[in-house]
Formats: C-alpha cells, sequence, structure tokens
C-alpha cells in the first residue's frame, strides 16, 4: 500500500488541487475494504465518499450524476463539495447534504464511481474483483437473505453498465477482493 501511497502523492491533481481516486467493480468485491485501506493509509489529507449513499436505492441511474454535481465540479474550482445521502431505509435522500471538504485526494468508491465521463478528472482508476458467488454471500450477509432478488437484479445491471462503459479495461490497478479477507 505504501507504494501505491507515494504513486498518487507524485501524480498530478486532475480535479483542480485534488486526485481523485475511484474504487469501482462489482457489488460485494471488496471496494469499501480496500477503499478505507488506501484512505486510511493517505492519511489526514484524504476524505471518502461512498457510492452507496448517492444510489437512489436499487439503481445506479444518477448517481455519477449526482457525485459530479454536488462534489466533483465544487472539488475542480477549490470549493468544498456535498451531497444528500440516500437513506436506505426511509428510501429517500437526506434533507441535509454531507458536506465534503477540499482534500489532497478524495476516495471514491462503489459501483459506477469510474464512468468514462469523469477520467479527465481522474487521477488512479481501480478495479476490484472476486468471484460472483463470494460477491452474492457478502451481499446477503450484509444486506439479509431477503434481498437476494435485489442483489441478483443488480447484478445484472451492473454486468450490462460495466461492459457498455468498459470499466474494467479502463482500470490502471486491478485487485482481488477475495484475497483481502486473508490479510
Amino acid at each position: 500500500m505504501r507504494a501505491l501511497v507515494d504513486r498518487l502523492r507524485a501524480a498530478p491533481a486532475r480535479l483542480g488541487a485534488v486526485r481523485l481516486v475511484c474504487v469501482d467493480g462489482p457489488a460485494g468485491s471488496g471496494k469499501t475494504t480496500f477503499a478505507g485501506r488506501l484512505a486510511a493509509a493517505l492519511g489526514p489529507g484524504a476524505e471518502q465518499v461512498h457510492m452507496d449513499d448517492l444510489y437512489a436505492g436499487w439503481t445506479l441511474t444518477g448517481a455519477a450524476a449526482r457525485l459530479a454535481a454536488g462534489v466533483l465540479r465544487p472539488l475542480a474550482d477549490g470549493e468544498p463539495g456535498g451531497y444528500h445521502r440516500y437513506d436506505w431505509a426511509a428510501r429517500r435522500f437526506a434533507a441535509q447534504p454531507t458536506p465534503v471538504p477540499v482534500p489532497e485526494v478524495l476516495v471514491v468508491e462503489g459501483c459506477g464511481s469510474s464512468p468514462a465521463a469523469l477520467d479527465p478528472w481522474t487521477t488512479l482508476r481501480v478495479w476490484v474483483e472476486a468471484p460472483a458467488q463470494l460477491r452474492l454471500a457478502r451481499g446477503l450477509a450484509r444486506d439479509g437473505e431477503e434481498h437476494e432478488a435485489d442483489w441478483r437484479a443488480w447484478q445484472r445491471t451492473e454486468a450490462r453498465w460495466f461492459a457498455a462503459d468498459r470499466t474494467r479495461e479502463r482500470a490502471q490497478l486491478i485487485v482481488d477482493g477475495a484475497a483481502q479477507e486473508a490479510r
């Protein structure tokens, strides 16, 4: 992780003065774990945004646009950003925005966090992957067995999205999310 941190700190900022790292990949692959470790290794100059807070429920539609409008465009201009966090239990966005200060490095993690439209601002695109059955098991352990149909529908949706956007092909770093558990 130290080499990756050094690589990021040496790379030029492309989002104003911010280095944007997008940690993408299928649901349950280990993106949150990897992003958390990376942000911790980067230290106090790093901030994280989770795409789970930007989805309008079980859909990818609009999440990247909310990220760009509320967080990335202001940061590109040197201003703090913010977003309205989705409340999964209430099935609506919070009234009060979650602020995002201007960091040295912004780590955005989640499915659809690195669409091609954000490439001009992105310093590093990371793809985290793991076998489908492991990903499903992780998701159901987190969300509950009652969400199996949601998870299976999500897996089909994200697969179509990743194929159309060529997400894995555009990644600069591939991470084995299954191996993270052994560390």
